[in-house]
């Protein structure tokens, strides 16, 4: 070979290099998963008490002014079920309100604790007056609750909703705000494909999500919520506390739920896709 034909052959390959390093650029930038900063205990000291004859209250032990999540127990259960989820969402900074009753699927018992909070924050005297953010309540809620939390969400004092492997109660059509379906992969009571697929499919008025989480049954979300927890905490970090560090864990081109292997499955409607990244 000539000398020009090696020079030749030397600008070629470096090129090829250079083609290559551009090409695998993106994927390291790509998301790892979901920031562990969510399912890890939040900043604030927690309070369980009453807040009425009908709910149980999470809340920070020092109130300041705080966002809303109403809860809703799966069929035959109570809070003390999900006493580490609903702590753990409390220590982020919420006054979370759970329907003492084993039925929450009319959405009716968690719908009342709103009001009787939207009512302290008014009420003078009482510890929860000012502290209350009405502007930001959320929904959510496990099997029956689940279906209780779409009901809810049609409400419009509620911005945001997690159906947790939800029973069949509520419209998806009806809901008012952005709303994150999950699924458990090894769920044989609500089966995702069946029962909770279709019905984030129904929700295309809004920006939708749904999250299926790899070796879940229909009783992980018990206790502290288990692998569900992180991306609840995420999620009604964003919409509800306005908190920019948890909006790349859904949204944009390399969203953490996207890339965290953890997840089995994971779809965005065009309104999810519609809303910028971080």
């Amino acid at each position: 070979m000539t000398t020009m034909g090696r020079l030749r052959t030397r600008t070629l390959i470096a090129g090829m290099v250079a083609l290559a390093t551009v090409g695998l650029a993106p994927a390291a930038s790509a998301a790892t998963g979901i920031d562990t900063r969510w399912s890890e205990p939040g900043p604030y000291a927690v309070t369980v008490e009453a807040l009425d004859s009908a709910h149980t209250v999470y809340r920070p032990s020092r109130l300041e002014r705080h966002p809303v999540i109403l809860w809703g127990n799966g069929t035959g259960a109570n809070p003390k079920i999900y006493d580490g989820l609903l702590r753990h969402l409390a220590s982020h900074g919420f006054v979370v309100a759970a329907a003492d009753t084993p039925n929450a699927g009319s959405g009716q018992e968690m719908l009342a604790g709103a009001t009787t909070l939207i009512a302290e924050n008014s009420r003078p005297g009482s510890r929860y007056e000012g502290k209350i953010d009405t502007a930001h309540i959320g929904a959510t809620g496990h099997s029956q609750g689940g279906g209780g939390a779409i009901v809810a969400g049609a409400d419009p004092r509620v911005t945001t909703t997690i159906p947790i492997e939800p029973g069949p109660q509520g419209s998806a059509t009806a809901l008012k705000g952005p709303s994150f379906f999950l699924g458990g992969q090894f769920d044989t009571i609500v089966i995702p494909a069946l029962l909770v697929v279709p019905r984030y499919r129904l929700a295309d008025q809004i920006p939708a999500i749904y999250g299926e989480l790899g070796g879940a049954t229909h009783f992980t979300p018990g206790g502290d919520g288990g692998g569900f927890r992180g991306a609840i905490t995420a999620w009604f970090r964003f919409w509800l506390s306005g908190d920019e560090r948890a909006r790349a864990e859904f949204f944009g081109p390399s969203c953490g739920l996207c890339g965290d292997g953890a997840w089995s499955d994971v779809r965005r409607n065009a309104k999810a896709l519609a809303v910028p990244g971080a």
